[in-house]
């Protein structure tokens, strides 16, 4: 039974941690006392671990460091818990380049997975099992996380930092094509594609691919597309079109503030989720190339939903990380260094068996 503690303690954090209590002596760290109390079953430290002395003090008799805080504390963390000499999985989601921590962790012999939840995260496995075995030509990932009621005007809900949610309407998105890097602004090229289970949703371009871009060179074609409810995109739009988005200071009434606080203050009660409040999960990889010397088509769908009292989307993100933490704090992945999650590739099945056995299955057809 391995000692592990998991930083951050909300929708998806807390999920993790009941996860991993199951077979190992977990801690849980958070700076939000009424977060601690929902939880059972682990141990609590209220703290913050934005200061650097206190984290690398709370983790230093610890085997693994699971990461689940905001993404604009990400980078950080994950780079205090590498000076410390601590294996870490994240799902931060940070905008940063994770490789800017490589020679460092190399440096402290520190096993370092990131991004490790649903898109990216086990999108990137599934790529990388099949880039073992295959010349891929064409990755394709659709996902979205999405609320079972419609409510107006949003339709959406967060089950991540909503500030994160908001950078990615703003953060450029990245995709290759013809094996170049075409960079296009968020929300861009919206779609919409027919799912069986829940009828019409719409995709528009996201800064999902991250480490895939530099990972994947000699894959010529690669996108990452968010799914949302129709419509919702021109809202957004507008909104960051007006300047409701922005981290550029403007002054009222002599006082300097930043739209984006503003605007996070009015979205953040919209977008919570609340008691009793129901969400779905759905992915659909697209994966072309040749094997054997033979042209091949893999697809591979997740619809997953809420089940007993736990948002899909904390599930499907929670446990593809809890699997790739108990592949690390048991030695059965030990690269050291930043690893993306494609590097995962060979432990698909594994990651693949230990969502089954929770309820999350990703259904694949060959062609």
């Amino acid at each position: 039974m391995a000692k592990i503690v998991v930083l951050g303690s909300g929708l998806v954090g807390s999920v993790m941690a009941e996860d991993l209590s199951h077979n190992h002596e977990v801690t849980s760290v958070d700076i939000s006392q009424s977060k601690l109390n929902q939880l059972s079953g682990v141990q609590k430290i209220l703290a913050d671990v934005s200061d650097t002395n206190t984290l690398q003090n709370i983790i230093k008799d610890f085997d693994l460091v699971v990461g689940s805080v905001p993404g604009f504390m990400g980078y950080q963390m994950m780079k205090d818990v590498i000076e410390a000499g601590k294996n870490i999985v994240d799902i931060s989601f940070y905008p940063e380049d994770p490789f800017g921590l490589d020679e460092l962790a190399k440096e402290k012999e520190v096993v370092a997975v990131m991004d490790c939840g649903v898109a990216p995260g086990m999108g990137n496995i599934i790529f990388g099992y099949h880039d073992r075995n295959m010349r891929i030509n064409n990755y394709e990932c659709l996902v979205g996380g999405l609320p079972v009621k419609r409510d107006w005007p949003y339709e959406y809900q967060a089950v991540f930092s909503p500030i994160d949610v908001i950078e990615e309407y703003i953060r450029p998105a990245r995709f290759v094509q013809n094996s170049s890097i075409v960079v296009k602004e968020a929300l861009s090229d919206t779609e919409l594609v027919e799912f069986d289970e829940i009828g019409t949703l719409e995709s528009w371009n996201s800064d999902g691919l991250r480490t895939l871009i530099d990972t994947m060179k000699h894959v010529p074609n690669m996108i990452e597309k968010t799914l949302r409810y129709p419509g919702c995109v021109e809202y957004l739009k507008v909104l960051r079109e007006s300047g409701f988005f922005s981290y550029k200071e403007i002054e009222i009434n002599g006082m300097k503030i930043k739209p984006i606080d503003v605007t996070s203050k009015l979205l953040f009660p919209k977008w919570e989720m609340k008691d009793g409040d129901k969400d779905f999960t759905v992915m659909r990889i697209r994966i072309n190339g040749e094997e054997n010397n033979t042209p091949i088509s893999y697809e591979y769908n997740l619809f997953d939903r809420y089940t007993d009292g736990v948002n899909s989307m904390s599930r499907t993100t929670g446990f593809t990380c809890t699997a790739v933490a108990n592949l690390v704090v048991t030695g059965k992945y030990k690269k050291i260094g930043i690893s993306p999650p494609e590097y995962l590739g060979e432990h698909f099945k594994f990651v693949k068996d230990y969502l089954e056995e929770r309820g999350v299955i990703y259904k694949k057809n060959k062609k």
